[in-house]
């Protein structure tokens, strides 16, 4: 899978980007402290990539990218993904998370059941953790039991997976959000996010 290049760009909560080789989208990264500092984190992931003008069909990910990050319900699945090469087990993981739509949640436990593997939440936990795609492979969306927020790898840690849950107006918890059943936001009341214990 080599690796063609990469670009930098902004969003509501700061710089983000996209690494891409000929099969498709590789890489993400969320915000770090400044652009450079993105720049250089992408340098140490994926060396051989080169800052450049995306294809037209990663340039269209970029965009939907920001607006999901302004707050519109964008639909990132079927972005052109290349997985090749990661395990089985977290391309089984990463396929179901795909599958969540901004302003929902699954639990890891539910993941491992829609995966077969109905004890293995703790190993989708880890996937989700090694996930070279954040945002487009929405781990953000996927909570620990009771709605707790469960762990986020990516900079900023568990702020960063609140502010982008936030920002898409998902639930966490049983409580009511102030967004639910506003019709000046566009939302019907949505039921508590899903929390099954795994």
């Amino acid at each position: 899978m080599p690796i063609q290049g990469f670009i930098l760009f902004d969003t509501a909560i700061g710089t983000c980007g996209l690494v891409w080789g000929d099969g498709g989208i590789v890489g993400a990264q969320l915000p770090e402290g400044s652009a450079a500092a993105a720049r250089a984190r992408i340098a140490r992931r994926f060396p051989e990539a080169v800052e450049g003008a995306p294809p037209p069909a990663i340039r269209a990910t970029v965009d939907a990218v920001i607006r999901l990050i302004a707050g519109e319900p964008v639909d990132l699945s079927k972005a052109p993904l290349d997985l090749g090469g990661l395990p089985d087990l977290h391309r089984r993981v990463y396929d179901v998370a795909l599958t969540i739509q901004p302003g929902e949640t699954l639990t890891y436990g539910e993941v491992a059941r829609r995966i077969g593997e109905p004890h293995a939440a703790q190993a989708v936990g880890q996937a989700l953790g090694k996930n070279p795609i954040p945002i487009i492979v929405p781990c953000h969306r996927v909570l620990a039991a009771g709605g707790r927020t469960g762990g986020f790898s990516a900079n900023g840690g568990v702020d960063t997976k609140l502010k982008l849950l936030s920002i898409e107006r998902a639930r966490t918890g049983a409580e009511p959000t102030l967004f639910d059943g506003d019709p000046a936001f566009g939302l019907a009341a949505r039921p508590a996010a899903k929390g099954a214990p795994p």
